[in-house]
């Protein structure tokens, strides 16, 4: 079989996801009176709702007699240990940047890898119908700024003489020529994604086979089926593989010592289009699915016979953050959703970690509490969301930086480098707030044609601590009234900058058990910023709002008005509360501080503090966060 194993890689948003609906329906992957939905590899809720890709997912296309296996990987950098893993799976990438943007921060990063691994890479600029491109000059701009991005990656000659695609991903178009951009976006000529299958053909090695007639295949991925149990994905070495064939397992135990295991393979598909097809034989250089055996991990090994050694395990690069995750021991535990034993949380949470390298479990003293160890602030949000869709309540805290020992003993923070993308006239203030929070401004860019709405705008490098990220994007967001980009990478290790300030203000604490009643918040919305509105089951040691004073307040938001033989003025019934600020699950997670639980049902998402009774806890916050 003639086969071509291609991964594609963007940063989030630059039309990876379109590019390839348009590459499964101009192959023919679709019938003509099949209905198929946009974005059709988001298959998660999560992906569609967010606009992004969480999850790297196999499909295929068929172009003459080569079968083409395409990869989608995700574009945000917490989400790293999925691109990861699956680069060798490949041996050749597409990558995407969009013609007015040009190369981001986590574009270099998902780069650098496939670099690394020694793949040619395809440059496709999309989005090139874009009005600040139209002239030609910012196309050309962003080509050689990919150019310098693989000289600073440290290509190779051959990687760094790479082809260049210009592409309407949204239209489905794409051609070679430069020149002919103007006829394709006008609409005077059509155009096809043939191009860039050709180029796929031409450029792309066929995968590196083993000459060993025994089957060997590394685990780069797992899902589920009903029928048939735990699946194993994986790019065939060496061999063939059959149903009914015996194999054996190379994989490691709970303390990391090599295990052996021995299984029959019950049934062996391949991708075709959207869908996994079963096969009598997966051929080498193919990738595909293997079935028969319930506890494999990612890393695992399958081989033929005795004789065929394990391959090297998938390395990712290590966490950043850390989060501990707690059985839900509220008075409000139960009413919402099922209210799990320690056990149950703990089997859930190792069972993402099987299925997610990038991810590290660790027990912690207190029984009914575990660590998980991760990437970012996204990573750990849509692991809490998902837990929460499935029917769990439990407790999640305050993200926590990791650090290391340098090799003086001192201490060593992560540093990232923020890459924002700004209208002009919010530059000053992001500056000023990002060096609050010791980041140091290393380049500062104007794009003299690439304006929004005819406002200039600008693009700043700055590095920070990553615990200084830690509530900052909302924040960010708001000073330039929704219109930056906000995108970081690692940059490394370097020693410890000093304190950083999290949260200036204390919390409004509900001191005792009820519902809560409009006439009791209307007396609180002095004292600060409410984040619950009348008639919502509160407890004693939950937070109600946001004080406007460092310290923290406890309140009485359930106080009801006295009834006495005064008539009640009319101007009474038109008061009514000002505003209730509700914070989504991200903006929980950027404001909690040390001594808060966030509480998480599938219905609410509720801040509490760790101590409820408020006698048994400090409102200083100089006592309270130590």
């Amino acid at each position: 079989m003639n086969l071509r194993n291609i991964c594609i890689i963007a940063h989030v948003d630059h039309g990876k996801t379109t590019l390839v609906d348009h590459l499964l329906r101009q192959s023919g992957s679709f019938k003509s009176h099949e209905a198929v939905d946009e974005r059709v590899m988001d298959s998660m809720d999560l992906e569609r709702e967010r606009g992004i890709t969480i999850l790297a997912k196999n499909t295929s296309v068929h172009v003459g007699d080569t079968k083409i296996n395409i990869v989608d990987t995700p574009g945000h950098a917490d989400f790293g240990g999925e691109v990861e893993r699956i680069m060798g799976m490949v041996d050749g990438a597409i990558l995407l940047v969009d013609a007015a943007e040009g190369p981001l921060p986590q574009t270099r990063f998902v780069l650098q890898k496939a670099l690394r691994s020694g793949h040619k890479v395809i440059l496709v600029v999309n989005k090139v119908d874009r009005p600040e491109c139209r002239d030609g000059r910012r196309t050309q701009e962003v080509v050689n700024h990919a150019f310098d991005l693989f000289l600073d990656l440290g290509a190779s000659d051959e990687q760094a003489h790479f082809p260049i695609v210009y592409a309407c991903g949204r239209q489905g178009w794409c051609t070679t020529d430069f020149n002919a951009i103007p006829a394709l976006v006008s609409g005077e000529r059509k155009g096809t994604l043939k191009p860039l299958f050709d180029l796929i053909l031409d450029h792309v090695r066929a995968p590196a086979v083993s000459e060993s007639a025994e089957f060997q295949m590394l685990v780069s991925n797992l899902a589920y089926s009903d029928y048939v149990g735990r699946l194993a994905i994986g790019r065939v070495t060496s061999g063939a593989v059959r149903k009914g064939q015996r194999l054996i397992r190379h994989g490691v135990n709970a303390a990391g010592a090599p295990l052996r295991q021995n299984f029959t393979v019950t049934q062996v598909l391949t991708f075709e289009g959207l869908k996994q097809v079963e096969i009598p034989e997966l051929e080498p250089g193919d990738i595909g699915v293997v079935a028969g055996i319930e506890n494999c991990e990612i890393g695992d090994t399958f081989a033929g016979a005795e004789s065929v050694v394990a391959l090297p395990r998938i390395e990712v690069e290590k966490p950043t953050l850390a989060m501990v995750f707690s059985v839900n021991t509220s008075p409000l535990s139960g009413k919402d959703g099922e209210a799990i034993q320690s056990r149950k949380l703990r089997d859930r949470l190792l069972r993402e970690v099987r299925n997610n390298v990038a991810l590290i479990f660790e027990e912690t003293p207190q029984p009914d509490q575990f660590r998980i160890l991760g990437r970012g602030e996204l990573q750990l949000a849509i692991l809490i969301e998902q837990m929460r869709r499935e029917g769990f309540e439990f407790m999640a805290g305050k993200p926590v930086v990791l650090y290391r020992q340098g090799p003086n003993g001192g201490k060593l923070e992560p540093i990232e480098l923020a890459v924002l993308d700004l209208p002009e006239a919010s530059s000053g203030e992001v500056t000023r707030m990002f060096q609050q929070r010791k980041g140091i401004l290393i380049k500062f860019e104007p794009h003299a044609d690439h304006s929004l709405h005819g406002k200039p705008r600008v693009r700043l490098e700055i590095a920070i601590p990553s615990r200084g990220l830690l509530g900052l994007r909302s924040k960010f967001l708001t000073v330039t009234r929704g219109e930056g980009l906000f995108s970081t990478r690692f940059l490394g290790f370097e020693p410890y900058k000093g304190e950083i300030p999290h949260r200036t203000t204390g919390a409004l604490i509900s001191d005792r058990a009820g519902d809560t009643v409009e006439y009791g918040l209307l007396g609180l919305e002095d004292r600060g910023v409410l984040m619950v509105g009348p008639g919502v089951p509160v407890y004693e040691g939950m937070v109600i709002g946001e004080h406007n004073k460092e310290n923290d307040l406890n309140v009485n938001p359930c106080r009801e008005k006295k009834l006495t033989n005064i008539r009640a003025a009319h101007a009474e019934l038109l008061v009514t509360l000002a505003g209730i600020r509700k914070l989504s699950l991200e903006q929980c997670i950027e404001w909690i501080d040390e001594d808060e639980w966030i509480e998480v049902t599938p219905k609410n998402v509720r801040i509490r503090k760790k101590v409820l009774a408020a006698n048994m806890r400090s409102v200083k916050r100089s006592e309270r966060v130590e």
